[in-house]
């Protein structure tokens, strides 16, 4: 059995469910400090994180990645333990085997067979893990680059090992992410007795047309990177489940999917301007007396990487390793580059597919781990030699 999937293994077996590493990046540092990686643990809160360089100067190119996977679910619905990977079929079955621990031993085996390979090469190599992505995301990767920030450490190319193959490895990888707001709505009327509507002002009622309008709202027309930004709601939260009273307030959670088109301000502001026109109007209409409370908050900005040296170096080894070409998408949700992409750095996720992350009996290809540690390894090579 290859090193990669016997690493995977390895990784998968450790139930690190977030924010909970459970040893998974003791494994990686006992790899990495053996090749000269000078390693720094950072734990903030529960958080485990590590940051590891090798070299000093030149330009730097860093794989970035999470040890944390979501909860197993029912596990009687599994068809095996989840956290004892098996091979079956030639698929790799385990919690964690696409999303993303095949992709952390990737990048791990690639590195011992670069530096094995290029014991004196040019640049610096380093390593981004955090244990905190699949959860709130608030003290992992996005409180590492806070760190890196403060002492000036730049990042020049960052490859994130999210799964972002469609189909077949390779076939896609994501050079951008959109933006993600979160806004909750609480509008308030007047709590009554049903049997006495004329003494109560029912939210839900005015609700209801307010959020037929926003849904229909054409928000921005997307560009030749990002679709149009989505609008949608998430929940809808109202009363205590007393059947004959009339609730007080209704809270209304939704969330906005969002391109470089539209700015966070231009969407909060047009959100607020249609509120108070709607019930403006609502008052002019029918008498109806609602207030409103709006809170914001903002997941992350929309991140693209351009054409330049990582996205050339990447189709390259697509291209030799696979015999495809590779095509770019900026689709899905968020992901940990919206904290690095910001430092200036070309941000690129490209990594295992991605049919079964998050499901019951996710799995990989097994051989596709080890086409996988070649693709890095041709990353490594076009860009530190």
């Amino acid at each position: 059995m290859s090193a990669t999937i016997e690493l995977t293994k390895e990784l998968i077996r450790r139930p690190s469910i977030t924010p909970d590493d459970h040893g998974c990046q003791d494994i990686m540092i006992q790899r990495l400090e053996p090749l000269g990686f000078r390693v720094e643990r950072l734990r903030y809160g529960d958080v485990d994180n590590f940051w590891a360089r090798r070299g000093a100067g030149g330009r730097l190119f860093v794989f970035a990645g999470h040890t944390d996977v979501v909860p197993p679910g029912p596990m009687d619905k599994w068809t095996s333990d989840p956290f004892d990977p098996v091979i079956r079929d030639g698929l790799l079955y385990g919690r964690g085997a696409a999303d993303m621990k095949g992709s952390l031993a990737a990048m791990i085996v690639a590195s011992e067979r670069f530096v094995a390979r290029n014991p004196g090469h040019r640049d610096s190599l380093a390593f981004l893990i955090t244990s905190d992505e699949e959860g709130a995301a608030r003290d992992g990767t996005r409180r590492v680059i806070q760190h890196l920030n403060m002492r000036r450490e730049r990042i020049d190319w960052c490859l994130v090992g999210e799964p972002s193959s469609t189909h077949r490895l390779g076939d896609v990888a994501k050079n951008g992410r959109r933006g993600s707001l979160h806004g909750r709505l609480f509008l308030r009327g007047t709590q009554g007795h049903v049997a006495y509507p004329h003494l109560a002002e029912n939210p839900i009622h005015g609700i209801g047309s307010l959020i037929a309008e926003l849904s229909e709202v054409h928000w921005d027309g997307g560009n030749e990177y990002f679709p149009a930004t989505s609008f949608q709601i998430s929940n809808i939260r109202a009363g205590d489940g007393t059947t004959n009273v009339i609730p007080g307030e209704v809270e209304v959670l939704f969330n906005f999917r969002f391109g470089t088109e539209s700015t966070v301000d231009c969407l909060q502001n047009r959100v607020q301007g249609i509120i108070e026109t709607y019930l403006l109007n609502q008052e002019v209409k029918s008498h109806r007396r609602f207030q409103y409370a709006l809170e914001w908050s903002l997941s992350g900005e929309p991140f693209l990487t351009p054409q330049g040296e990582l996205l050339d170096s990447a189709a390259r080894a697509v291209s030799e390793q696979l015999g495809i070409d590779l095509a770019l998408s900026t689709s899905g949700g968020t992901s940990d580059g919206r904290f690095i992409a910001p430092t200036g750095a070309q941000v690129l996720e490209l990594g295992p597919v991605n049919a079964s992350i998050h499901k019951i009996d996710e799995h990989v290809i097994a051989c596709d781990l080890d086409r996988l540690t070649e693709l890095y390894l041709g990353i490594l090579k076009h860009l530190l030699t």
